[in-house]
Order: structure tokens, then C-alpha cells, then sequence
């Protein structure tokens, strides 16, 4: 095995365990947020608590495109930075191994991380988004089965009332339970019963309601007075009401692929107001993911501190640069969709600008002699450090002074 593939290898080793660290953990911390909101949501809404696990499943898709060019930047940022700070960086270089020929690694890992959130962009969250925006309109229409809301009075269609003291068994057994239930033809019945109990039917549209150890009111146009009786056991049909079904997917131009905005964009008959935005939200895409091309180099600019430093300085600065531009490129999205700004300038500009700031801070690093793209932010921090420790420090030494 040669050096050149030794060192490859120990490259690989270092950038893929904090790029998997970051990686799960920025997934995780977002999925554990919007965790409660999704619970608290479909509580609200009176739907079954599995499906919050449904919904968090079709937002992986999302929030990989997210920590994907994070984990990569933070993985090639630490692997330098423990190059550098060992001396290991020093050695590598004096061996003839220059930092083109150490970033063939990083850029492996960029063009297979870049090509995987393409896929996910591209073609896998447009598909995820459709399926959650679906499910949050089932859960708001009911056709997911409403679970009944204990407590509380609810209505079943527009003629049937139902309200239960408890439930037992994830809702299957109701206990405690009062029912009024009225027919176009003017019959009524209320019921109270200790145990209750739904029940399927052939129909979909139908179930039955089971009631067990309970007594009943009826009354009808022809009785003379209501009929009033006690039952052990008596099953009352319940018409399920009908719901909406979901629109296409495809009204929103996240929920469309790219190749699906590249025809929806070409359409002679599509308003300048649509085509601008769906123009936009494609060049939003693109430029994402061609920024994470630029992102080792960036990385190791930020990686390498001044001699005799240990700051990390270069870790804050690189995760402050991407959610900047990730703002702005939300910003110029908005713009061009809005059609102020044609969506090529709106989002391949910044794109552009950034680029050069990145190659600039590269080649002062690797080709300028004693370069340090950070130097004058290391020595601002530094004294901004020391002017705020000299302050704190201020109440000690006027309480050390003799009166």
C-alpha cells in the first residue's frame, strides 16, 4: 500500500466520523422539534398518535438536504483542524503532499454528498412534502379516523352527538358514555350507557357503536309520548361523514421534481407570475447544491488557525457563513419568484460572489506564504476577548482597593 493511499485513508477516517456525528445530530435536533409541535398537533386535532411517526418520517427527506452540508463542512473542518493543531498538516506538506493533493478525499466525499442531496431535492422531499401536507389535510378532515375526544362532546356527521367519561385500550372501550343521535324524519333517542364499544361493518362508510349496560329515550313523530327503556346490550349505527379527498400533487412547486419544474416552467400557457416562481424554486435547488462543491475548500480556509493558536474561531465563522447564504438564497428566491429580479441574477450572483470570497480565502491559505484568511478576525476576537475579560474583571479590582 502506497503513502498517497495510507494518508487517503486516514483522511477518510477523520472527516466521516464528524460528518456522521453532525450529520445525525442536526437531524435529530430538528426532528425532535418539530417532534412536540406534530404531537401537540394531532392531539389537537383528535387523530391517532402513530401517525406523528408517519409525518416525521416524510420530513427526514427535508432536513438531510439541511445538515448534509453542514455534517460535510464540519467533517473536513475538524479533520484539518486536528491536522493542524497536531503539527500533522506541517509534516504532510513538507513531504511534498500539498493541499490539492490532500483535498482529493474531502472532494470525494463533497461529489458523493452533493450527487446524494441532488436525489433528495431533486426528486425524494418533493414526494415526502406531498405526503405530509397530505396527511395533516387527513387529520383535519377526519379520514384518519378522529379518536374521540374524552370529556368532551363530539359530533359524529351532522345529526349525532357522543361524549365519554374514559377511554381504555387506545380508545377501543369507552366508558361513561352519552349519545344523541336524530333522523331526517324527525325520530331522536339519547343514551346513556356504562361501556360502549366501535365496532366495522361491510360497509366503510358505517360502524357500529356497541352499547353494554345502559338505558335509552326514543321518541318519534307517531308516539304519543317518548318510550323510555333499559338494555343490556344495544348497537347503534353511526354514518361516518364523508370526507374531502386530497388535491393533486403538484399545486405548490415544492412538491415538484426537477425535471417536473423544468416542463412546468416551458409552458407556453403558464402566467409570467408562475413561471417566475417556478423558475426560481429551480435555480434555488441548483445553487444549494453547487455551493456544497466549494465547501471543502472553504472548509480548510477556516480549518488551519495562525501559528500558536488554538482559537476556534474557524468553527463559528464556518457554520455562520452557510445559514448566511442559505438565507440569502431564501431571500433572493422570494425575490425572483416575486418576479422584482430575474431568478438567474437573484440566485447565481450571490452564488457567484461567494464563490470568489471562497476561492480568495483558499488561495491565500495554500499559495500565499504565511497566509491566514482568518488572521485579522483572530486578532479582533482576541482583543474583543481581552477588552471583555479587563471589564469583568473591573468590580474585583475596585472591591480589592482600600477605601
Amino acid at each position: 500500500m502506497s503513502f498517497g493511499t495510507r494518508i487517503d485513508r486516514y483522511l477518510a477516517r477523520l472527516i466521516f466520523v464528524p460528518l456522521l456525528a453532525t450529520l445525525t445530530l442536526a437531524a435529530m435536533l430538528l426532528l425532535l422539534d418539530k417532534m412536540l409541535r406534530l404531537f401537540d398537533f394531532v392531539v389537537r386535532q383528535g387523530g391517532p398518535v402513530n401517525v406523528v411517526w408517519q409525518m416525521l418520517a416524510n420530513l427526514i427527506p427535508e432536513y438531510l438536504s439541511l445538515g448534509i452540508p453542514i455534517g460535510l463542512m464540519l467533517g473536513v473542518l475538524l479533520a484539518f483542524r486536528k491536522l493542524a493543531l497536531s503539527s500533522e498538516l506541517d509534516t504532510l506538506r513538507a513531504v511534498g503532499l500539498g493541499y490539492g493533493r490532500l483535498l482529493r478525499v474531502p472532494y470525494l466525499f463533497a461529489i458523493a454528498l452533493a450527487a446524494l442531496n441532488l436525489a433528495i431535492v431533486g426528486f425524494v422531499q418533493p414526494k415526502a412534502r406531498y405526503a405530509y401536507e397530505g396527511l395533516r389535510f387527513d387529520l383535519r378532515s377526519g379520514a384518519l379516523g378522529a379518536s374521540i375526544k374524552v370529556g368532551e362532546f363530539n359530533n359524529l356527521g351532522r345529526r349525532m352527538t357522543l361524549r365519554v367519561e374514559r377511554t381504555d385500550d387506545e380508545g377501543r372501550h369507552l366508558h361513561q358514555v352519552f349519545i344523541r343521535a336524530e333522523s331526517k324524519d324527525g325520530r331522536w333517542l339519547v343514551a346513556t350507557a356504562d361501556l360502549g364499544q366501535f365496532l366495522a361493518t361491510d360497509d366503510p362508510d358505517t360502524i357500529i357503536l356497541r352499547l353494554t349496560r345502559g338505558r335509552m329515550v326514543h321518541d318519534a313523530p307517531n308516539y304519543r309520548t317518548p318510550r323510555a327503556l333499559s338494555f343490556a346490550s344495544h348497537d347503534i349505527p353511526v354514518n361516518l361523514p364523508s370526507t374531502e379527498r386530497f388535491r393533486a400533487r403538484g399545486s405548490g412547486n415544492e412538491e415538484l421534481t426537477i425535471p417536473e419544474l423544468v416542463r412546468h416552467g416551458r409552458l407556453a400557457k403558464l402566467p409570467d407570475k408562475l413561471r417566475d416562481a417556478t423558475r426560481a424554486n429551480f435555480h434555488f435547488r441548483m445553487v444549494e447544491v453547487a455551493m456544497m462543491l466549494l465547501l471543502p475548500l472553504l472548509a480548510v480556509a477556516l480549518a488551519v488557525p495562525p501559528k500558536r493558536s488554538t482559537s476556534g474561531l474557524g468553527i463559528f465563522v464556518s457554520i455562520v457563513m452557510i445559514v448566511t447564504y442559505h438565507k440569502i438564497n431564501q431571500y433572493a428566491e422570494q425575490m425572483g419568484a416575486q418576479g422584482r429580479i430575474d431568478p438567474v441574477i437573484a440566485l447565481w450572483v450571490p452564488f457567484a460572489l461567494f464563490a470568489l470570497l471562497i476561492f480568495w480565502m483558499y488561495w491565500t491559505l495554500a499559495y500565499k506564504p504565511g497566509g491566514q484568511p482568518i488572521g485579522a478576525l483572530e486578532r479582533v476576537f482576541s482583543k474583543l476577548g481581552k477588552g471583555i475579560g479587563r471589564i469583568l474583571r473591573l468590580p474585583q479590582r475596585l472591591r480589592a482597593q482600600p477605601s
